[in-house]
């Protein structure tokens, strides 16, 4: 490899750099380009700043000779045609940037030069006498983030009339330069040009021009461990268009098969962007993807005695639970195409097929994920939207892939219905506490019902059955107010069950229909954040942690401290706030927190829970014990279970001591 430490200004002297395909999107987010700025801002007098490593790959001639808009400045110019194998997210912050600076600035040159020069020499170069614009920076054709680039960042028009295509990588983009903007929006004109210094004549990449005899593909791989790591998602695609190079065809490329798989990851990061308030995790998808994919394609009949039976279910769980070293160690390697490994490998060789597969099962995959997250921008029945949305709040909205399985298999909705609602009810009870089964935890995709399922070998009907005993043989030895007491013995009571906020909104929900109103007072976007300052709540105790004020003590006067306690985090004391309020505001007496015509914080003002909490003239011991049991009541008719009795559902609010006949 050649290298060199050189400043921007001379990395962008005669050169065109272009994103391969195999490459990943922009990635950087806040916190990544408030270190770019803070870097910049301690750049002081004629200082350097060493930005990190720039890798180049010279474009060879037959693949420059189809960029139609590039050939004059190759051939006339003899501009140096570059990929970028590893460093785009600093050169592409940088552009950004430089642009920001030549929106911003109103002048008509920034340290002597005409800003028309500098946008040639950043920016794009235009042929004189033809419409021709050579973009300096950019990506390959069909990469989305291409026509988003010359639109939106650097605000040219376009030849493609279509609308922008919107994936994580290209609200990066957009909110980079939102970012620079800001920053920049308030600077002088004499701030402009230092900063502009700076950025082009004060930060220095080291430069590597990769040798042609080195691949660049497993160049990318080792070199891309800075800055922001790589998903597995994103290695897989440049692994893949890797092998496709090396599949025997008559020319050593395939070029469909290339366009296939961008195709895939295309529609992958479309889809797992596409819902700005609920981001999609590459690598979440992917393992609910490959897991479905492994156990339809490449999951054999079972075969042996219970005992082999029960180490293969081992072997499958462990594949799925390191989906991505099964996929870059073992499954698309270089060593499997067009061969086993061995002759008793069970996988298929590894073939133009097999990877075509693979690339069109995630292609019809992530579509689904993404309407299975985002059940309201599907064309389900409202019913299945309602289950599914409530399965998202329970469990995060990432589906598992007895979810994709479900819905890959199954066309009756009715069926899909069936389960939705089983599966929500056993979800919801495995959060009671110790008692519940870990078969039945956050990997029931690696259980055996799904194993058998998404195998095929057993049907919807019987998933189901499956299910619903699940949750009959939770509640066969043990009731619910013992299910429930767990959370009072382990010493935070029911602010700590980890199903809190679902249980308190579902009823929130059910405060709501029975009022007959559309108006939504309790966003659940806001009140299952947990990333507030620490001094703020979404959830109050009414009778207050730090209960001093007079009103409180002399209510909870005869009670010990442990009593106390268990009254604060017991069930009928905690409420759903509509808005966070700062915690110091919850210990105000009762009829302070109600809030009036001056105070439209209070109870009054608040969401229906909060309504009808405010309702009561006064709150205390006899308050909180009648209001849990109402809230117990409740989830026995909402999750349809065998009532308790009032002294049962005490006990299983932890207030034994609270004697019965004074509810």
């Amino acid at each position: 490899m050649q290298t060199e430490l050189f400043t921007v200004s001379k990395i962008f002297t005669e050169s065109l750099y272009r994103i391969p395909d195999y490459q990943r999107g922009y990635a950087w987010g806040l916190d990544q380009l408030r270190d770019f700025w803070l870097d910049l801002e301690q750049l002081h007098g004629d200082g350097k700043h060493y930005t990190g490593v720039l890798t180049l790959e010279i474009v060879p001639k037959t693949k420059w000779k189809k960029w139609d808009d590039d050939i004059w400045v190759i051939e006339s110019r003899r501009y140096k045609p570059y990929y970028v194998v590893d460093g785009q997210q600093r050169l592409t912050s940088v552009v950004i940037l430089i642009q920001a600076i030549l929106e911003i600035c109103q002048l008509d040159q920034l340290n002597f030069t005409p800003v028309s020069d500098l946008r040639r020499k950043y920016i794009f170069d235009k042929k004189i006498g033809g419409p021709e614009r050579a973009y300096i920076f950019g990506y390959e054709k069909d990469n989305p983030s291409y026509e988003f680039l010359k639109t939106r960042i650097f605000l040219e028009e376009s030849d493609v009339h279509l609308p922008d295509e919107v994936t994580i990588y290209t609200k990066q983009l957009i909110g980079a330069k939102n970012f620079f903007k800001e920053q920049i929006a308030e600077l002088s004109a004499s701030q402009l040009e230092t900063l502009f210094t700076k950025v082009t004549q004060q930060l220095v990449f080291n430069v590597y021009e990769i040798a042609s005899d080195i691949d660049v593909f497993v160049t990318f791989e080792t070199m891309n461990n800075r800055g922001k790591p790589l998903s597995t998602l994103e290695l897989l695609k440049n692994r893949l268009i890797f092998l496709s190079t090396r599949l025997p065809t008559p020319n050593g490329r395939d070029a469909v098969l290339r366009r296939k798989i961008n195709d895939a990851w295309k529609s992958a990061y479309h889809y797992l962007g596409k819902n700005e308030e609920r981001l999609l995790d590459d690598d979440e998808f992917l393992q609910v993807q490959f897991s479905y994919f492994f156990l339809k394609n490449l999951v054999k009949e079972e075969s042996g005695d219970g005992t082999e039976k029960d180490a293969e279910n081992r072997r499958i769980m462990a594949t799925v639970e390191h989906y991505n070293r099964y996929l870059l160690n073992y499954l698309f390697t270089p060593k499997r195409i067009g061969t086993k490994l061995t002759p008793e490998d069970d996988l298929p060789p590894l073939t133009r097929d097999f990877i075509d597969g693979f690339a069109q099962h995630l292609k019809s995959s992530v579509e689904l994920y993404f309407k299975l997250s985002t059940p309201a921008q599907s064309d389900w029945t409202d019913r299945e939207k309602m289950e599914l949305e409530r399965i998202g709040r329970l469990k995060g909205h990432s589906p598992n892939p007895i979810l994709l399985a479900l819905y890959r298999q199954e066309s009756n909705a009715e069926k899909r219905i069936r389960f939705l609602v089983a599966y929500e009810k056993l979800s919801f009870f495995i959060s009671f506490g110790q008692r519940s089964p870990a078969l039945y935890g956050r990997r029931f995709y690696a259980s055996e019902s799904y194993l058998q399922y998404a195998t095929g070998r057993i049907s919807t009907e019987q998933l189901i059955s499956y299910v619903e005993n699940a949750v009959n043989e939770l509640f066969k030895e043990t009731p619910l107010h013992e299910h429930l007491s767990d959370w009072v013995k382990n010493g935070h009571g029911y602010y700590g069950w980890h199903s809190i906020k679902y249980f308190l909104y579902e009823y929130e929900l059910h405060l709501q229909q029975n009022s007959r109103s559309s108006r939504e007072k309790l966003s659940w976007k806001e009140f299952s954040k947990e990333n507030y300052k620490d001094d703020y709540e979404t959830i109050e105790h009414i009778y207050p942690q730090r209960a001093r004020d007079p009103y409180w003590t002399e209510r909870f006067s005869k009670f010990t401290p442990t009593q106390k306690r268990l009254l604060r985090n017991s069930l009928g004391n905690l409420l759903p706030l509509a808005r966070p309020r700062n915690s110091s505001l919850g210990n105000k007496s009762f009829p302070e927190k109600l809030g009036d015509d001056k105070n439209m914080t209070g109870y009054r003002y608040g969401s229906y829970s909060e309504n009808e909490v405010a309702t009561l003239p006064e709150w205390g011991p006899e308050q909180i014990v009648k209001r849990g049991i109402q809230l117990l009541n409740f989830l026995e008719k909402r999750w349809n279970l065998q009532t308790t009795d009032n002294q049962q559902k005490i006990r299983a609010l932890g207030l034994s001591f609270w004697a019965p006949t004074k509810t």
